[in-house]
């Protein structure tokens, strides 16, 4: 057997500042409420402590949680030994394995991950806390949110769903608890708070995905896919990346204290779609914007034909309302737009050469991944 590659992107420095490639990252409602019906009780209260008052203890949170948390072995095809983000992987015969984290979704069998960890799979093991296993089915993918959904035909007594959280009721400060499987350890559980709500990361196509959750739980390569958990024990966000200076002896990045989840609201609307069977559409806009402390999102390049474009978006406008919603930053403009479907019209209030006027986009459906800006 190759060695196991425990795949979580490593986030470069310029990422966190600088220019920021749209975008838009969401499934055509709000990442900050979810308006479809979900398939199972959820949406429960974020609690605020490790307390026997307000949140259950962290061995409560773990022996509630810990049976609807996976660990994922993936076989794919060989990279020559380069994991790319994910960080480096042994290959053998022309695959290689790497290794992830998941959580049951529901009865049926549906398992959340994150797109990244079953990216390109030939083969997926699940494995679950009781000792069983089972071969895993991709259901289906979407590399804009790096949300993915397996399918197992386990009976319904061995399937322990995870309640979800409501995301947007994250606060800085709130406790949490990480699950998963770093560095080939399965169920190894670690604590910290949210550290920071809003935050913007990039996408495996290189768009970004809004509203992630940052926390200081330590979460190294094996992790992605598990969850980020309240202190009700509830799914407030699956693992995905790592803002690291530190790397093991195998190249690998480990845990610096910083690291991001995908936002419960999100995974679900995503995961939704994809169960359904249902095409999931992202908004576009097609311009790239320029991370600014004066307010508002300045436009730093328009993708010439795209959206923005036909709508007499220009370089240099700095967009500060969306229907008459104030954007005071770019994490804000890309969370906003993508409240709205493609093919919705949306005005967008702008600053140009001191003046401000109000432009009518009809935004756009995605492409694949995200276009080469010159």
């Amino acid at each position: 057997m190759s060695r196991l590659s425990r795949w979580i992107p490593i986030l470069a420095g310029a990422i966190a500042g600088g220019v920021i490639a749209l975008v838009i990252a969401g499934g055509g409602s709000s990442t900050r409420s979810v308006t479809t019906t979900v398939l199972q009780p959820r949406q429960a209260p974020t609690p605020t402590a490790f307390s026997s008052g307000k949140g259950l203890t962290i061995n409560q949170i773990y022996r509630a949680a810990s049976p609807g948390v996976v660990d994922i072995v993936v076989t794919s095809p060989g990279q020559g030994g380069s994991g790319g983000l994910f960080g480096p992987g042994g290959s053998s015969g022309g695959q290689q394995q790497g290794e992830g984290a998941g959580v049951v979704y529901d009865t049926k069998g549906d398992i959340l991950t994150d797109e990244h960890v079953v990216s390109n799979a030939t083969k997926v093991t699940v494995h679950f806390q009781n000792g069983k296993t089972y071969s895993g089915k991709v259901l289906g993918t979407d590399p804009s949110s790096d949300v993915g959904v397996i399918h197992v035909d386990a009976p319904a007594s061995e399937l322990h769903p995870i309640q979800l959280a409501d995301s947007s009721t994250a606060q800085v400060g709130d406790p949490v608890v990480a699950i998963g499987s770093p560095f080939s350890l399965p169920e190894t559980t670690t604590t910290g708070i949210v550290s920071q709500t809003g935050r913007s990361i990039t996408a495996p196509n290189n768009y970004t995905i809004p509203d992630a959750i940052q926390t200081d739980a330590a979460i190294n390569p094996g992790n992605s896919g598990g969850p980020l958990l309240d202190a009700g024990g509830h799914l407030l966000g699956l693992n995905d990346q790592i803002l690291t200076n530190n790397q093991t002896a195998a190249g690998e990045g480990s845990s610096s204290g910083v690291g991001f989840a995908t936002p419960s609201n999100t995974d679900a609307r995503i995961a939704n779609g994809i169960i359904g069977g249902n095409p999931i559409k992202h908004p576009y806009v097609g311009v790239s914007l320029n991370n600014s402390s004066a307010g508002g999102a300045p436009i730093q390049q328009v993708v010439p034909g795209g959206p923005g474009a036909s709508g007499g978006l220009k370089v240099g406008d700095i967009v500060t309302a969306i229907n008459g919603q104030a954007i005071t930053s770019t994490d804000q403009f890309i969370a906003t737009v993508d409240n709205f479907s493609p093919g919705q019209t949306v005005t967008m209030t702008i600053k140009r050469g001191g003046t401000t006027q109000d432009l009518k986009v009809k935004l756009g459906s995605r492409p694949p991944s995200q276009p080469q800006l010159g």
